[in-house]
């Protein structure tokens, strides 16, 4: 694919046959980035990063400006700064994020109910239903972008395609500020000449493979026998690839998601090295991570930490429970046996994170003789309905009042049923 800074950018102009192309796929274009310039307009074609001043923090967006520098989201605003350094630091605003993202929605809404969101800043649509009412799918999907303009003063690129696999592909080659529609009869030729990197779930070790037996390109892998994807890649991913490739993808837009993993995850401003230090922020993460499932409905199965220390390496190690759980003490209890497992293989941590996986509806596990958490569930649930009726913050674990290590940000993140591809914020 594209280098995400617009350099290979290509767009739908004039008539095209759209005749059967009714997936959309809507991306805001480096949507935090475009929320902030809405305060700060003098900063409108200026580089610009979104992501806390301190040093240790991470960005969170970049203005296409900054991205044909080299910066990307996830990369340390230190190293932004070192590749761009005109670019504007912004701090980040996720309540005003959070509040464009659900204007948007009810924009989507007015097209039409099959619409999946499927991040803060993307979701596919089916208009199907919708064309003898508002014009074919690349006049919806021109409306759409005007009046997310009209209304929200934010950009937006539109894939109009067949699938929901081209149509996000169209998107993505079509920012900034585009649209591009594949005709469904145009989708081999438009496919085939990309990188296999354009699959969806072809990572770097994925590719190194494939690479390695002389694949290089879709068209490639789609001229490949099945049986032998199937051999170098594994069953799943040779027949998941061999048909994307060959631009077949089933998926119909759902409308309803449900979470797959719910964590929190935290930068320090400085290294730490004190076990209690990192008990207590897990205890503080658990804490919020349990919180959220409960609210949700949800109990875990399987509890993840994450650790990431001074050079950067990175940890993760898990957990599978006899029975999900969503009670904070329990989630701290298994994390804090990974943390002391895995602390002597590293040493300063400079990152540290909770996540909770294998989510089912809270109670279809398998009813219990005697329920060791049962105290403390009954206690955590006290503090839900004391913080839904006079907010989060007042009543909290004993052992998180007080002093505690400064931090940059913390990091929320959920992942959801419905397969998100590609980096969120475009």
């Amino acid at each position: 694919m594209g280098r995400g800074d617009g350099r290979d950018r290509q767009v739908t102009v004039g008539p095209v046959d759209d005749a059967g192309a009714t997936k959309l796929h809507v991306d805001m274009d480096a949507f935090y980035a475009a929320v902030e310039l809405l305060d700060r307009p003098e900063l409108r074609g200026r580089p610009a990063i979104v992501g806390h001043a301190s040093g240790r923090s991470v960005v969170s967006s970049a203005t296409y400006e900054a991205r044909r520098a080299g910066v990307r989201s996830a990369m340390p605003v230190s190293q932004a700064l070192r590749l761009c350094p005109s670019a504007v630091v912004l701090e980040p605003h996720f309540d005003k994020y959070a509040l464009y993202s659900r204007q948007v929605l009810d924009i989507l809404g007015d097209v039409t109910p099959l619409v999946e969101q499927v991040s803060i800043d993307e979701a596919f649509l089916d208009v199907a239903g919708s064309v003898r009412l508002l014009g074919s799918p690349s006049t919806i999907g021109a409306a759409i972008r005007r009046r997310v303009l009209s209304e929200t003063g934010l950009v937006c690129s539109v894939g109009v395609a067949g699938t929901k696999f081209m149509a996000k592909l169209a998107s993505t080659t079509a920012k900034p500020d585009g649209m591009l529609v594949v005709p469904v009869a145009d989708t081999l030729t438009f496919l085939h000449p990309l990188p296999i990197g354009a699959l969806w779930g072809v990572g770097p070790s994925t590719q190194e493979t494939l690479h390695r037996y002389g694949l290089r390109t879709v068209g490639d892998v789609a001229s490949t026998p099945l049986d032998v994807l199937r051999r170098w890649v594994g069953d799943a991913s040779g027949v998941k690839l061999h048909e994307l490739a060959n631009g077949i993808d089933t998926r119909q837009v759902e409308t309803v998601t449900r979470e797959k993993s719910i964590g929190h995850e935290q930068t320090f401003e400085h290294d730490l090295t004190d076990l209690v230090e990192l008990r207590r922020e897990l205890l503080r993460l658990s804490t919020q991570v349990a919180a959220r499932l409960r609210k949700h409905g949800l109990a875990a199965r399987t509890v993840a930490l994450k650790l990431r220390f001074v050079d950067f390496r990175t940890i993760s190690r898990s957990r599978t429970l006899g029975e999900p759980t969503n009670v904070g003490k329990r989630i701290f209890e298994e994390v804090s046996e990974l943390l002391e497992a895995a602390l002597p293989q590293g040493g300063a941590v400079r990152l540290i994170g909770v996540r909770t996986e294998q989510l089912m509806p809270d109670g279809d596990g398998s009813p219990l003789l005697w329920d060791p958490d049962e105290d403390w569930r009954d206690a955590e649930h006290a503090i839900d309905k004391v913080a839904a009726r006079f907010g989060g913050g007042l009543v909290t674990p004993a052992a998180l009042v007080g002093r505690a290590p400064r931090r940059v940000g913390d990091t929320l993140n959920a992942k959801v049923i419905t397969e998100r591809e590609g980096r969120s914020d475009g």
